[in-house]
């Protein structure tokens, strides 16, 4: 396991409770080995690697460094939310080598420990079947899938994403509209009882009772400011090129744009409009 953050290091965690050995570098821990050559010395053929590091230049500079240590036989594991596109070129580039490469999306969170992980994979059918015994070890049961190859397990993660981009939302809005009703609503209350039997009832509604439990009703010490990692953006890009609509998850992303906005220039410029050709009175700054 090549880093072993929040994720990482709890699946290291789920696979050793089931029995399986692991080895571990992440330079910001206490791991088994201190360098990407040393791990690669402490397993024996056929050795995989589960990247499980932030996208991007982290782990592109893993995989190259990886490709120049493995050999025949070996795989690559990338759990983290990579773009598909770059899934589809690494596993071109490690079998050029004769090293398998897995895309793996992720999803369960720090709850994935206990809970397990559902895994979307995607990859060849060799390395897909050498790692078999790690994904059912970390999935819950039901919880795991080859979707495709290289690259559809992180495309299905996109669009696992940009769904809960829309879900988030919906639940924001509707509960903001409850709270701003003046029917002095106990949102606790009413997330709690739509988490049995309710048509919305899912994980996020029981993650969002939680929080109220824990924060309060108004969710005072939260601010409402909304980051987004990418798959979003990732799975809009790809729904305008394949001419798909996907107004909820526009809508969703950007809210989320909207949130980091202490005042909206945009509105200014309505405001100002609506003095200029209706006599509007515009508030002042």
């Amino acid at each position: 396991m090549v880093g072993l953050g929040r994720m990482g290091g709890n699946m290291t965690e789920r696979l050793r409770r089931d029995g399986h050995e692991i080895r571990t570098f992440d330079p910001k821990v206490e791991s088994t080995a201190g360098t990407l050559a040393e791990l690669a010395g402490q397993l024996e053929p056929p050795r995989a690697f589960w990247l499980m590091i932030p996208a991007g230049e982290i782990t592109e500079n893993a995989f190259q460094e990886l490709l120049g240590l493995l050999g025949d036989g070996d795989a690559i594991v990338d759990g983290g939310n990579a773009n598909f596109r770059d899934s589809q070129r690494r596993a071109g580039e490690a079998a050029a080598r004769g090293v398998g490469f897995v895309d793996a999306g992720v999803s369960g969170g720090v709850w994935g420990l206990e809970n397990g992980y559902c895994l979307m994979v995607g990859g060849d059918e060799r390395p897909v079947t050498l790692l078999e015994p790690v994904f059912r070890s970390l999935a819950p049961p039901d919880g795991y899938a080859h979707v495709g190859p290289a690259g559809a397990g992180h495309f299905v993660k996109m669009v696992h994403n940009g769904i809960e981009y829309g879900l988030m939302q919906a639940y924001g809005e509707g509960f903001e509209i409850m709270r701003a009703s003046g029917l002095d609503l106990d949102l606790e209350q009413i997330a709690g009882i739509w988490r049995y039997g309710s048509v919305v009832r899912s994980w996020l509604l029981e993650l969002l009772h939680a929080a109220f439990e824990a924060e309060g009703k108004d969710l005072e010490q939260i601010a409402g400011y909304v980051e987004d990692s990418g798959e979003g953006r990732w799975t809009l890009f790809e729904a305008i090129n394949e001419s798909v609509p996907a107004p909820a998850i526009t809508a969703a992303l950007y809210a989320r744009f909207a949130s980091r906005q202490d005042e909206s220039f945009a509105a200014k410029v309505s405001a100002a409009l609506r003095a200029q050709f209706g006599g509007h009175a515009a508030k002042s700054g």
